[in-house]
């Protein structure tokens, strides 16, 4: 497809997973068993819900500041209110890569839409708090369950992903191909103005047009 590339995969990864709702699982038992050590940040003490988490997963946990500190690639999977306080939270991650998988959801005029839009993102927004990081906005545009297992559908679906460094797309690209997807870059940071708009056409579809969560989107060519 013209304009569209993806960049060459690396190597096995830390990967330090923020958040433990529905999409942190499910990228966390999407990449189970694909040589990636996945560690959750979290902040809760409850030794029973963490052993669950581990035994749905594989992964680990430990505070959000030390998995952060540990990983080769950081992933927020956040509501967006809570995004901005947890991520100060996170100390410094000065020359990481971070995956912004969040939307800016919120009600506007009665409904469920985008808070930020049009001339901003919230992809942009992450990367201004986040400024001496490398910023990808991917895994924003499916359901959680289509990141968890995705095996089953007729076409390999497509991920877009956005960000400013080649070396950053490179770590999301291997990810998105652990986790089924194909990757293909939109740009640098301000396309996530293109994908989280996209993910509203996901959620239109799935949620209020009755199409459910089971499917994703495809590129398909000649």
């Amino acid at each position: 497809m013209p304009g569209f590339h993806t960049e060459a995969r690396v190597g096995h990864m830390q990967i330090a997973i923020i958040g433990t709702g529905n999409v942190g699982r499910a990228i966390a038992k999407g990449l189970k068993g694909k040589g990636h050590l996945v560690v959750f940040g979290s902040r809760s003490d409850d030794a029973a819900k963490a052993a669950a988490l581990t035994a749905e997963t594989g992964a680990t946990i430990a505070t959000p500041k030390d998995a952060a500190a540990g990983a080769d690639v950081v992933v927020l999977a956040l509501p967006w209110t809570a995004a901005e306080t947890a991520i100060r939270e996170l100390g410094d991650l000065a020359g990481k890569t971070v995956i912004d998988c969040m939307n800016p959801l919120g009600m506007v005029a009665g409904s469920l839409g985008l808070l930020i839009g049009h001339t901003d993102s919230g992809g942009e927004t992450v990367q201004r708090w986040l400024p001496r990081t490398h910023v990808v906005k991917t895994l924003n545009q499916v359901g959680a369950e289509m990141m968890a297992d995705n095996a089953r559908l007729p076409h390999r679906p497509v991920m877009l992903m956005a960000g400013n460094e080649a070396a950053a797309k490179a770590k999301a690209t291997t990810i998105l191909a652990a986790l089924g997807f194909e990757a293909l870059d939109a740009g640098d940071i301000t396309k996530a103005r293109l994908l989280e708009p996209f993910a509203m056409v996901w959620i239109n579809q799935a949620l209020i047009r009755g199409k459910g969560r089971a499917w994703a989107f495809a590129a398909v060519a000649a």
